[in-house]
Order: C-alpha cells, then sequence, then structure tokens
C-alpha cells in the first residue's frame, strides 16, 4: 500500500524533526496555554466573588456564592466549550484548519478581556455579565481543542507524532500554574498595599474595595497569550493533508509544504484523484459506522469518564489543603490574603502532580504507545481512588496520616495527566478519515466536557453530607463525600474497560491509521489489536 501513497504526504510522515514541528507546536501550545489559564484560574477568585458580592452579616460568616450562581459561573464555561467543541470541529472540517483556528483565538482575546467588564455594580449584574462572556469564552477554547489537535497531527511526522500532539497539549498545565501564578502576584501586591484585618477581627473591613479589580485583572490578563500568537496562526499554511485529501488540490499541498520543509514535492493530482474516489463515505454512513463506530464510542467513552474523575478533584481538595495546613479557615485571612493562599495551592498541586503528569506522556507516549499509557493511568486512577475513599475519614482527621493523604491524591492527578487526559486528547486526532477528522475530535473532546459537568456539578451535590444540617450552605442533602469517590473509582474501571475500544496508533501513518490509503484490511489487521 506504500506504492498508493502521496509523496508529500509520505515526505510528511517521514520527515526528520524540523523548526516548523517545533513552530507548531509553539503556536498551538500557546493556544492551550491559554485554554487553562481561561478556565482554571476561575477557581482562584471564586470566593473573593462571593466576599465581595454575597456578604450576609446575619450569618457570621465570609461570603460565598449561592450554589445556583456558583454552578452558573464555574459551569458556564464548560457549557460553552462543549458547544464550541461540536460547532469548530464540525466548521474545522468544512472551511479548513487554518481559517477557524484564527476565529477561535480572537475570540477568546475579545471574551477574556470583556469577562473583566461589567454592566452595572450589583452582583446581579456582575454575574450575568461575567457568566455571558465567559460562555462565549469557552466556546472560543472549545474550538481550540480539535483544531490544534488535528493540525498538530497533519503536520508531524509518523515517529514523533505522539510526543508533539502531547507538547501542545501539555501546555495546558503550563496554564494552569500561569493563572495560579498571576493570581499570586496579584493579590499579594493588592494585599500588601490595602492591606486588611482578618474577617474574624473585622467582617466589614477584611475586604477591601480594591479587591474588586484583582479579579478583573486576572481575567483580562489572560487575553495576552493569545494576543501574542494570532499574527503567527494567521501565518500557518493550510496543513497539506487537508489541502490534499478534503479540498483534492495536489499541487497546492506541496507547495504548502515546501514553504515548510526542505524539499521538493511533486503534485501527483491524478495519484490524489483515485485515492479520493475510493473513500469518500461521511459521518453519517454505513461505512463510517462499520470502520470506526466503535472507535468513537471508545474515544467518547473514555473522554466522558475520564473527565467526571478529573473534573470533580474539588470535592476534596478542600480537604488535602486544610490538612497540610496550605488553606486556613476562610474567618482567619482577609479576602485578598483567602485569593493568595488558594492561588498559591493551586500552583504547588501543579507543580507537583499536574504539570509532570503532562510531561512524562511527551517523553513516553511514542515509546510505550497510546494504548499502554491509557489503560495504565486508568489502572493506577483506580488504584488510588480507592486507596484515597476507602479510608478517607481516617486519613483526613488523624494527623499522623496526611502525608498518605496527600501523595495518595497527587498520584491520582498525576496519573490522570500520565494517562487518559492526555491520550484522550491525542487518538482522535490520529483515527479518523481527514475529511471528518476535526469533526470526530470536537465530538469526542465534547463528550469529555459532558463528563466536566457531571464530575464537576453532580458531584458537588452528590458529596453533600447524607445527614441533615451538615451540607453546605444553600446546598441539599447528598450521599456524603466517601460513596461519592467509591463511585469516582468505579468510574475509573470503567474508563480502563472502554480503552480496549481504541486501537493502538503508534509508529503508524495517518493514512493507515484510518484506512483512507486502501489498507483497510492492514489497519484491521495491524492497527486494532486490542478493539472487542
Amino acid at each position: 500500500m506504500a506504492g498508493a501513497q502521496l509523496e508529500v504526504l509520505s515526505a510528511l510522515d517521514k520527515a526528520k524533526t524540523q523548526w516548523y514541528h517545533f513552530t507548531a507546536i509553539i503556536i498551538a501550545g500557546m493556544g492551550f496555554f491559554t485554554d487553562a489559564y481561561d478556565l482554571f484560574c476561575i477557581s482562584t477568585v471564586t470566593k473573593l466573588l462571593g466576599r465581595l458580592y454575597y456578604y450576609d452579616p446575619s450569618t457570621g460568616k465570609p461570603g460565598s456564592l449561592p450554589p445556583n450562581v456558583n454552578s452558573a459561573v464555574n459551569g458556564v464555561a464548560l457549557c460553552g466549550t462543549l458547544a464550541g467543541q461540536l460547532f469548530f470541529g464540525w466548521l474545522g472540517d468544512k472551511l479548513g484548519r487554518k481559517r477557524v483556528y484564527g476565529a477561535t483565538l480572537l475570540l477568546m482575546v475579545v471574551c477574556s478581556i470583556a469577562s473583566g467588564l461589567s454592566f452595572g455594580s450589583t452582583a446581579k449584574s456582575v454575574m450575568t455579565t461575567l457568566c455571558f462572556f465567559r460562555f462565549w469564552l469557552g466556546f472560543g477554547i472549545g474550538g481550540d481543542y480539535p483544531l490544534s489537535a488535528t493540525i498538530m497531527s497533519e503536520y508531524a511526522n509518523k515517529r514523533t507524532r505522539g510526543a508533539f500532539i502531547a507538547a501542545v497539549f501539555a501546555m495546558q498545565g503550563t496554564g494552569i500554574l500561569a493563572g495560579a501564578a498571576v493570581s499570586i502576584i496579584i493579590s499579594a501586591a493588592f494585599n500588601n498595599i490595602y492591606h486588611r484585618p482578618s474577617f474574624n477581627e473585622d467582617p466589614i473591613l477584611s475586604t477591601a474595595p480594591q479587591a474588586d479589580f484583582v479579579w478583573r485583572l486576572i481575567f483580562m490578563l489572560g487575553a495576552i497569550p493569545a494576543l501574542l500568537t494570532f499574527y503567527w496562526r494567521m501565518k500557518m499554511p493550510e496543513t497539506a493533508r487537508y489541502t490534499a485529501l478534503v479540498e483534492g488540490n495536489a499541487k497546492q499541498a506541496a507547495l504548502d509544504m515546501t514553504r515548510v520543509m526542505e524539499v521538493e514535492l511533486h503534485a501527483e493530482q491524478d495519484k490524489l484523484d483515485k485515492m479520493r474516489a475510493m473513500d469518500n463515505y461521511g459521518l453519517f454512513s454505513r461505512e463510517f459506522v462499520r470502520k470506526h463506530g466503535l472507535h468513537l464510542l471508545g474515544t467518547c467513552s473514555t473522554w466522558f469518564l475520564l473527565d467526571i474523575a478529573f473534573y470533580s478533584q474539588n470535592l476534596f481538595q478542600k480537604d488535602v489543603l486544610t490538612a497540610v495546613g496550605w488553606l486556613p479557615k476562610a474567618g482567619t485571612m482577609n479576602a485578598l490574603e483567602e485569593v493568595y493562599r488558594i492561588s498559591r495551592a493551586q500552583a504547588l498541586i501543579a507543580l507537583v502532580s499536574t504539570v509532570p503528569g503532562y510531561w512524562f506522556t511527551v517523553a513516553f507516549i511514542d515509546r510505550l504507545g497510546r494504548f499502554t499509557i491509557q489503560l495504565l493511568g486508568f489502572f493506577m486512577m483506580t488504584a488510588f481512588m480507592f486507596g484515597l475513599s476507602i479510608p478517607y475519614y481516617t486519613l483526613r482527621d488523624h494527623h499522623k496520616y496526611h502525608i498518605v493523604f496527600v501523595v495518595l491524591y497527587a498520584f491520582t492527578f498525576f496519573f490522570a495527566n500520565f494517562g487518559p487526559n492526555s491520550t484522550t486528547f491525542i487518538v482522535p486526532a490520529e483515527i479518523f478519515p481527514a475529511r471528518v477528522r476535526s469533526t470526530c475530535h470536537g465530538i469526542s473532546a465534547a463528550s469529555g466536557k459532558a463528563g466536566a459537568i457531571v464530575g464537576a456539578f453532580g458531584f458537588l451535590y452528590a458529596a453533600q453530607s447524607s445527614h441533615e444540617g451538615q451540607q453546605d450552605p444553600g446546598y441539599p442533602t447528598g450521599l456524603g463525600i466517601r460513596t461519592s469517590l467509591i463511585m469516582l473509582g468505579v468510574i475509573n474501571g470503567l474508563g480502563f474497560l472502554f480503552t480496549f475500544l481504541v486501537p493502538e496508533t503508534m509508529g503508524r501513518s495517518l493514512e493507515e491509521i484510518s484506512g483512507e490509503n486502501g489498507c483497510d484490511g492492514e489497519l484491521n489487521a495491524e492497527v486494532a489489536p486490542y478493539a472487542l
């Protein structure tokens, strides 16, 4: 089947690592840096928003966002991301990766800035404005998922493709760390200039009026990295695989690749026409279901299950941070000090578990393979989640077990990132045909965000105490945190099982994997030995 391969595609597969590979990683990676910054920086300022706009003197406690407002502020960006993944994933296959790529970044820039603004000064007007613009911010972020993954996979050579796509996704960890660092710097600076007593000392004075600028600045600064890479996104040529296999223009594909690779290529239009005539089935065809139906089920289900566990980490993060003394009780801090402490804790977690996990994947993805890393990740997440949940109250309430508590927590999310959180992003960009690659990645990613919504909010309610009067303010009774964590362990176990639907893609051409190059039998025999 190698003889049927277009010269331009063979050149991409066999190309040595060159400067254009690193350029593509930086351009696509800065988008993910911005995505993570914008999505996760909300957690550093949620408590501050409650203190500023929802303080009730009758409670004797610092102000906090009501459950419905808290869910809206945190969840609206996830909903926007889900919608953006579906829409821009489909649009990336219809209009081309490059055309749509700049639009998503521009939307993120505008909405990052707008999120720090508000119409009016009442709690209702500020939260409504914030939610509106964070939805559209999420919509732009959603588009970055399928487009970045698809562009990187179509640019890369087959030997190091996994590491290149993983490196783009690893920028998410750096973005989380940057969001925490910016929050630390701004809150520390404002606290130094406008220092106030703790809430227990003076409930009114503990929240400086100038703190209202803190959360706005944190959100608005997220526009800078996206803006810096906008020009370079516009200069990137369309991927040769899209130009050739989807648009059917062999000459333009060859010209585009000679701009980034030092190689002389021929157009081979006749060969391309024959290749495209062989496989032209659509997403909703029986042929797609026969060839890739189980693959799409595998990528959607594993990403959905992974994100339930990944986004539910806030259920017990507070207990972990309190156990090690990183997060004192709210009453002992003023509003700005609380932002500083929360941000510092988030930065420490990112440093010890999140960021290393991403880069372990970069290092080993093309040695161990996607299937092995995903299977190992789900297995270890299951083991550590049960290790956390079964003796949960013993680990939390006894000082001598606190180090065990923290280690189990850190390893759970280390193996999420050195595992399915990375591989679920990589594999959908490799196993589907070029004409539906972005769409299928968007569908898979949207399934993940549906899981994120379940994890972040369904389990937030489920984790509330089953004993009346012991819930967080405004929440109904739930199943309890220990039961919720056991359920999450089961979910990780299901992720392990559904991984068997996903084929190994290491070291193969995208056309071999997807069966686009007349090698359907070879795909079934060699690429998917693990499929059920």
